[in-house]
């Protein structure tokens, strides 16, 4: 197979989750590009709708659904949906996720439980959901969105997070653990962790820590709307067939300061 060949992604389809917008939407236009068939979901579907009607531009067929991922009946409606359109789920990307700021000894639990159950628990459910299509196909690629947050503890006065840091460590362990054991099932399960891009949910922490953020990064940049269409295609193609249980950084260099 030749090299461009490997990264192909036409007549495959992608479920995206929090696919309407940032990093999500990123990432679904690069599979779009690669020649996916793509499906958005998230809680708000319009923004799902709008980014689904650009990509239909590039020629291959989009879905926009609406979902909620720590809810199992949502999650099944949307693989139903999406096996009626398409048949099949070639690539899950988890995406979709919460914060919320607050020092470790104020943070409220109602608060830490939202983020717990979005960025843990239906990100398992999800990939339950799916795992279960992926092992009847005998193959699948599934790619968490992680975080750098996750690989560490982070300065207050940049991050100060502690539910989103502890759920994207989990997810990272979830990403190790899923892959061990679907593995036999020709399921490739790996992690993107990203650093710093300006989206909705990092905007807050960009405009207060702008100058520590860039001076711990080699790079001296943020991502761009580019950064992470690449790694993901990489992970999701047969670039990545002998690759599992990885997490990808991207990060401009700052984990290795």
């Amino acid at each position: 197979m030749k090299v461009l060949d490997l990264f192909d992604l036409t007549g495959k389809t992608a479920l995206i989750t929090g696919g309407g917008r940032g990093l999500g939407a990123q990432i679904a236009e690069g599979f779009a590009e690669a020649g996916a068939n793509v499906v958005l979901c998230s809680r708000k579907v319009e923004a799902c709708q709008e980014t689904a009607d650009k990509l239909s531009s590039l020629g291959v067929k989009t879905l926009a659904l609406k979902c909620d991922i720590s809810n199992s009946d949502d999650i099944q409606k949307v693989v139903e949906e999406t096996l009626k359109q398409f048949g099949s789920i070639d690539i899950l990307v988890n995406n979709s996720g919460a914060t919320w700021g607050a020092p470790a000894e104020e943070m409220p639990l109602d608060a830490w439980n939202k983020v717990i159950n979005v960025n843990v628990t239906g990100t398992f459910l999800m990939s339950q959901a799916v795992g279960k299509v992926m092992i009847e196909q005998k193959s699948g690629k599934i790619i968490n969105i992680a975080s750098v947050a996750g690989l560490g503890g982070t300065d207050p006065r940049v991050m100060d997070t502690i539910g989103y840091n502890t759920s994207k460590g989990a997810v990272i362990t979830m990403t190790k653990d899923l892959a061990v054991k679907w593995g036999r099932h020709h399921i490739n399960v790996n992690a993107i962790a990203p650093g710093f891009f300006p989206t909705k949910m990092s905007k807050v922490i960009i405009e207060h820590g702008k100058n520590p953020i860039l001076e711990a990064t080699p790079l001296r940049r943020f991502g761009s709307d580019d950064d992470l269409k690449g790694a993901a295609l990489f992970l999701a193609s047969n670039a990545s067939n002998y690759v599992t249980g990885d997490v990808l950084i991207i990060d401009g260099g700052t984990h290795a300061m």
